[in-house]
């Protein structure tokens, strides 16, 4: 049956994938990933042979329909991306929004996202929460956090190593120096940290230690 599955894939262990994942990407047609070189090492590990195609931010709009149309042909596709679950800050919203527009049956599997272990380990509140992702790095950065600096709810930010510190400084700027936050990097890898206090605690920090790897950040929302 035709059908498009987007598959989560380990942020860093290998040993996160799960046994429906390898299943889904052994049975289906056709793999669509982000990076294929990246890609091709965990399709080797798991000993999966199956084709695979390039499907990024920066050729999806030219692509994505001739893979409706191949799905509509009967051919079951999944995505997968460089590391987590698909649309999450990663390609993959806009094929599965014109599958859902041309009637194909969309299965998305439960699986890693590095927000998830980031926001437990933070120990903020975590029964509420905003996922904010990338911060606009220009238009709409200000306008962005002048609105944050109201919810009431943990905001979850992704960063790069390189604009840490600087993103960290702007939260104590718009949010306040005591403001609790966490910096969680490499989840799930063999130098996972977690590192939590207050913002300026943590440019401190940062400032002294360069931060590397994948990035969550954390941060308590303001109190009501």
């Amino acid at each position: 049956m035709s059908k498009l599955y987007v598959v989560p894939t380990p942020v860093g262990n290998l040993e996160d994938m799960t046994f429906r994942a390898i299943r889904v990407l052994k049975e289906a047609d056709l793999i669509l990933a982000e990076d294929t070189r990246t890609s091709g090492v965990l399709l080797k590990h798991f000993e999966i042979k199956n084709s695979m195609q390039s499907h990024h931010k920066f050729n999806e709009h030219k692509t994505v329909e001739n893979i409706v149309s191949r799905i509509k042909g009967g051919s079951v596709v999944a995505l997968i991306s460089d590391a987590g679950t698909p649309s999450i800050s990663d390609p993959g919203f806009l094929i599965v929004r014109e599958c859902v527009r041309n009637g194909i049956e969309v299965e998305c599997l439960p699986g890693a996202t590095a927000f998830v272990p980031a926001l437990v380990n933070s120990g903020l509140p975590c029964d509420k929460f905003v996922f904010e992702g990338f911060l606009p790095q220009k238009k709409g950065r200000m306008t962005r956090m002048k609105f944050l600096a109201q919810e009431t709810r943990t905001m979850i930010f992704y960063e790069s190593p390189h604009r840490l510190v600087k993103t960290l400084t702007v939260f104590s700027e718009y949010f306040g120096a005591e403001r609790l936050a966490s910096v969680s990097r490499e989840i799930s890898k063999l130098h996972e940290e977690t590192v939590r206090g207050t913002l300026e605690e943590l440019i401190v920090h940062f400032t002294e230690k360069d931060p590397r790897g994948e990035i969550v950040v954390v941060v308590d929302g303001v109190n009501e």
